[in-house]
């Protein structure tokens, strides 16, 4: 049934290009890229990683100054087989997995009413923030964390993107998303990488566990995300101040059922998983200093209501009148926190190209206490004429406790090496190294070293 309706999609793509083709065929911009992208580990039997072979296809058509109208597609053929029974190998979709996606598709509207406002409307990707890839006032869009490595990567949201332009320098920008969508999480070798380390109380061993997801309702008012920026040029500064009113995509445990299941502690946890809501306040900027590209970014994150998660012990306490329970308080209300990034960028004069930036918490992280420091670097170089892109340095260094640095670092190291063969086609070499120790995400990767092998075609 899934191919059958891959297979009409991507016939009406097909159709609705040819039909604008013959319409108006200057105007048309068709577009996209083939992605191979294959990863094995570093260690033992250098078992496969990532499996990934996808189709971009681009369309985007331009109605004079009037219109717009842009989509993305992706049909992927992503994982390795997972058969565990003779039935499965009746399922194509599980003997070759894949599956088609619809990233953006939206139409804009230039000069709507007025001269200086504009309107998109449909599934879009709205970036907010100057800072390279980890920007804390991009706060619209939910995570695509599928790929633990492809950091900052979101998601479209079927939304209502309103512009006015005041003058050439400032700009007023407004949005509203009807509904919520949370983040995706890492999948394959990645999928328990954002996972807390579970803290049991003292004497309790966990045995099993699950989970329930407690989404909010599908309503205008309770589901519904909005946005405000007012963003400006001045004395060669580009600049934003932003407010959001939306939901942090990933959830946090608020309530815990403990169960005892046996004599010794064994215990049984079945945990509710919530989202909270936020008001996040934004300011950016990005200008040239002397040559170097510098920009700076900052989000204070404002909890609706107090963030408390609940463990609720009356399985232990079967005799008690009244449930036992303990509430911890996560996060307060009027106890804001505040993610920043500070970074730069320079060319040198023979082609070279660094890239240094600051990162005070990580899209996981939630809570003043809780914000660690990330520290990145990238220095590339072309050679030939540009065929050959080498980056000897990229990576990060990150640290979750200077009190005690030795126990509580991690390191990512991600080398790669790139080939131009033709206009259209880069074959890349890479990869990636991690070590550390302490509770951080890349320390958490140290086992999942890895050899990353991509080509990309575009058309």
């Amino acid at each position: 049934m899934r191919t059958k309706i891959y297979i009409a999609a991507f016939a009406l793509i097909a159709l609705f290009s040819s039909s604008i083709n013959a319409q108006d065929e200057k105007d048309l911009k068709l577009s996209g890229e083939l992605l191979t992208d294959q990863r094995l580990l570093l260690k033992d039997n250098n078992d496969w990683a990532w499996n990934e072979n996808r189709i971009s296809l681009k369309l985007n058509k331009q109605v004079f100054s009037e219109s717009k109208f842009y989509s993305e597609v992706w049909l992927r053929n992503i994982g390795l087989p997972n058969s565990v029974k003779s039935a499965d190998l009746y399922n194509k979709g599980i003997v070759d997995p894949y599956n088609l996606e619809i990233r953006e598709a939206y139409v804009e509207l230039n000069g709507f009413l007025t001269q200086k406002l504009d309107l998109t409307i449909g599934r879009q990707q709205i970036v907010w923030g100057t800072a390279d890839k980890l920007n804390p006032t991009n706060n619209l869009n939910p995570y695509d964390l599928e790929d633990i490595l492809d950091f900052g990567r979101k998601r479209g949201s079927d939304a209502i993107n309103l512009q006015y332009y005041i003058n050439n320098d400032f700009s007023l920008q407004g949005v509203f998303v009807p509904f919520f969508q949370p983040a995706n999480m890492p999948v394959g070798i990645f999928a328990n990488a954002l996972n807390p380390s579970m803290e049991m109380p003292q004497g309790m061993v966990l045995k099993s566990f699950s989970d329930s997801l407690m989404m909010p309702k599908y309503n205008l008012g309770e589901s519904s995300t909005a946005g405000l920026r007012f963003k400006g040029f001045a004395k060669g500064v580009d600049f934003s101040v932003s407010y959001v009113w939306g939901y942090d995509g990933l959830p946090y445990s608020s309530k815990n059922i403990l169960i005892p299941i046996d004599l010794t502690g064994g215990t049984s946890m079945h945990a509710q998983l919530s989202f909270i809501r936020n008001h996040i306040i934004g300011a950016d900027l990005a200008t040239s200093i002397a040559g170097v590209g510098v920009w700076a970014e900052a989000a204070a994150f404002f909890p609706d209501n107090d963030i408390i998660m609940t463990t609720d012990l009356s399985a232990f306490y079967p005799a008690s009148p009244v449930p036992v329970t303990l509430d911890s308080v996560l996060l307060e209300k009027n106890s804001p926190y505040v993610k920043f990034v500070v970074g730069g960028d320079y060319f040198f004069p023979d082609g070279s190209y660094l890239n240094m930036q600051y990162l005070r918490g990580f899209i996981h992280e939630r809570g003043a206490e809780e914000l660690n420091d990330y520290f990145f670097l990238r220095y590339e170089k072309n050679f030939f004429n540009d065929k050959l892109k080498v980056l000897p340095i990229a990576g990060g260094f990150i640290v979750t406790d200077w009190n005690n640095i030795a126990d509580n670092y991690a390191i990512a190291y991600m080398p790669e090496i790139a080939y131009k063969a033709n206009p259209n086609t880069e074959i890349s070499l890479a990869c990636s190294i991690f070590d550390g120790k302490g509770q951080n995400l890349f320390a958490g990767l140290k086992d999942y070293n890895m050899l990353i092998f991509k080509m990309k075609y575009s058309f």
